[in-house]
């Protein structure tokens, strides 16, 4: 468990980078809009390739940051029902989820988008728009960010998996490793327990 919790902590490094680099791509697609509107407005000067890249860098900040926005929890919950539920009951269904529908989602859009991307890169296929830019790069961003997503899918279900085996805080609770991100977020802690910070303190009394 500790060899797989080291992967997971490595994965998560790895989420953090990408998430660290898409920041980037925000600041360069606001520069750029905003160039572009510029140069419209003021000069009657109007460059599809500017519009394009505008959709480019969209594209990638949404898939390639999939991977980063499902390690810290960002991704939309129903929680009707979850808020009912124990910790320990929402992690079981996490963990079902995961391995019976997010795995084989990721399998299947990069399997099916990868030929795509071939396909594009090897005719060379270009915008329909007159001066647009090439496509095979942002047809890439699809296997790119569900490759990231599935690799991030990986470290969530070890997460959860060292958590039931009280390895591991509550990932829903702290998004990663570190047990002092939050103050209930103890391994195999379960809500209806003592907190054993707060246990620890009573004692000293």
């Amino acid at each position: 468990m500790d060899s797989l919790l080291k992967l997971s902590r490595a994965i998560d490094g790895f989420s953090r980078l990408v998430g660290k680099g898409i920041i980037w791509l925000i600041l360069a697609a606001t520069l750029i809009s905003a160039i572009n509107a510029i140069l419209r407005k003021a000069f009657s000067i109007g460059s599809n390739a500017f519009l394009e890249i505008q959709w480019y860098l969209f594209a990638a900040v949404f898939l390639l940051g999939a991977g980063q926005a499902f390690m810290q929890n960002a991704h939309v919950r129903i929680d009707v029902l979850a808020n009912k539920l124990s910790r320990r009951a929402r992690t079981v269904i996490d963990l079902a989820g995961i391995l019976v529908f997010l795995f084989p989602l990721c399998y299947l859009m990069i399997h099916l988008s990868w030929p795509v991307v071939l396909a594009a890169y090897e005719s060379g296929e270009m915008s329909s728009n007159a001066g647009g830019l090439i496509r095979w790069p942002v047809y890439a961003l699809v296997p790119a960010g569900f490759a990231l997503l599935g690799l991030q899918a990986v470290s969530e279900f070890i997460k959860r998996i060292g958590y039931l085996a009280g390895k591991a805080p509550d990932p829903l609770l702290v998004g990663g490793h570190e047990p002092d991100q939050h103050p209930d977020a103890h391994p195999g802690h379960h809500p209806s327990e003592p907190n054993p910070s707060t246990k620890a303190e009573e004692a000293g009394k």
